[in-house]
């Protein structure tokens, strides 16, 4: 079958993972499969819980690993729900690729790139939220807050302004086509923070991230790698943090005299001081894993 996608990271994912020789790895954004396979041909003794939201990603990877079926449980659903499902089974990794998938990228009828005609940026098509909603019916405060908070736009006032002035867009491609015209130039295309910004929003990209770790938290695991795949500095400073919230010993209030907690509730290590980043190589061969950072952590 023809693979259109090249896994981010995929020799370092998959090191991070190759100590593992039972119980099941939940690889938490499936997308094409690409880490799956990867997982499944590397770890002989492990099952693999393949999630996804995307009804296209998850037919696509039930095709692509049909040799590994007896090996494979497949679920639908937001990945902040993926834990809870399946906090009883032995799990032992957890992955999520963070961010947009390349099968959601490359089809311009989803509405994620510049030059489609539509405006949608849904991960999950069943939800009712989408871009044009955001575009079309936020006010001018509620869209600098998008942009400000969800895109790191610097000038969030001016683009927000301008969609408000021109709207109703029916398409990406109004907006990337307008930006484009109306905004400096830098490095990277005027409209690639402003996306960001809108599609973060739809999908609620960081409140989901942020319960994924909620609920991993909850779970207690044992003896369970955990390695998570960000893209920009929002979701890398929520996985930073929590790691480091995992570490602490002692979580007495700032500020106490002497410790009160019982000073052992660790609840493991990082195993990336730094975070992993692509290779130069990787990089010229695959574009998108340019901003990818990679870090894992192990719970005792």
């Amino acid at each position: 079958m023809n693979i259109p996608h090249i896994p981010v990271l995929y020799k370092e994912t998959l090191e991070a993972f190759i100590s593992i020789n039972d119980g099941y790895i939940i690889d938490c954004t499936t997308g094409f499969a690409g880490h799956s396979s990867g997982l499944l041909s590397s770890n002989e003794n492990v099952k693999l819980i393949c999630n996804d939201q995307d009804d296209e990603a998850l037919a696509f990877s039930k095709k692509r690993l049909e040799d590994f079926s007896s090996r494979v449980i497949f679920n639908k659903g937001n990945f902040e729900h993926v834990i809870d499902t399946f906090k009883d089974y032995e799990i032992r990794g957890v992955l999520a690729d963070i961010g947009v998938s390349s099968l959601q990228l490359d089809k311009l009828e989803r509405g994620f790139g510049f030059e489609s005609d539509t405006l949608d940026m849904r991960m999950n098509q069943n939800q009712s939220l989408d871009a044009a909603t955001v575009v079309n019916t936020y006010s001018q405060e509620e869209l600098e807050r998008v942009f400000k908070e969800c895109g790191e736009v610097r000038e969030y006032k001016k683009v927000a302004s301008l969609i408000v002035e021109n709207r109703p867009f029916t398409s990406a491609k109004q907006i990337s086509e307008l930006l484009s015209k109306k905004m400096s130039k830098g490095k990277i295309h005027p409209a690639t923070l402003p996306f960001q910004g809108i599609r973060i929003e739809v999908n609620d990209e960081l409140g989901v991230l942020e319960r994924l770790f909620d609920s991993l938290e909850k779970a207690k695991f044992k003896d369970c790698i955990v390695a998570i795949i960000s893209f920009h500095s929002l979701e890398d400073r929520i996985v930073k943090n929590y790691f480091k919230k995992w570490t602490k010993s002692c979580i007495c209030p700032d500020g106490v005299f002497r410790c009160e907690c019982g000073n052992n509730h660790a609840l493991g290590k990082v195993i990336t001081k730094k975070p992993i980043i692509p290779t130069p190589q990787e990089i010229k061969q695959n574009p998108r894993s340019r901003s990818s950072k990679l870090r894992i952590f192990k719970f005792d």
